[in-house]
């Protein structure tokens, strides 16, 4: 039994150009730089949504797009035909908000630097793919598309706690 069959064989069920719109994030994934706009929305997204959250939901609700994601990135590849293709941005922008994992955002007085910054590291990770993060892009379907993101995510929450850390 596959990844795919055990975990994420739902996403079977959505129709193809659900699955490939809300992979590409509608029109955002037609652009040039797609995955720069991606994360510029899960910004937002992380803004408008989460940015008031305790550590815990944060960590919930991540999980949660997460899983989705992996399923309906996993179905958009299969529609198109492709590995993680340039289009699909749902990764970028179910990532972003990972970035301020265990920071309480709304109490720091820095909030557009630490944005500045969550997005500078993030794109840093997500493009040159270093310590690793590269070699998470062969996993299976989905997860390969979405795995990768996280990680740069993760890197870039550890990097954005030693700024903390240090700026104190």
């Amino acid at each position: 039994m596959t990844i795919r069959e055990k975990y994420y064989n739902w996403a079977q069920f959505i129709p193809s150009n659900i699955a490939v719109n809300t992979a590409k994030l509608g029109p955002i994934g037609n652009l040039k730089a797609a995955g720069t706009f991606g994360s510029i929305a899960g910004l937002l997204f992380f803004t408008v949504f989460l940015y008031n959250t305790t550590t815990f939901s944060l960590i919930l609700s991540c999980a949660i797009l997460a899983y989705i994601a992996i399923g309906v990135c996993d179905r958009a590849e299969i529609c198109l035909d492709q590995k993680d293709p340039n289009c699909i941005i749902l990764d970028e922008f179910v990532a972003m908000p990972i970035c301020f994992i265990g920071i309480n955002i709304s109490t720091q007085s820095n909030v557009w630097i630490l944005m500045i910054l969550a997005f500078a590291f993030f794109r840093f990770f997500d493009i040159i793919k270093p310590l690793g993060i590269k070699n998470l892009q062969n996993l299976e379907g989905g997860l390969g598309c979405v795995a990768d993101d996280i990680a740069a995510a993760i890197a870039t929450c550890m990097l954005l706690h030693i700024y903390l850390m240090c700026s104190t």
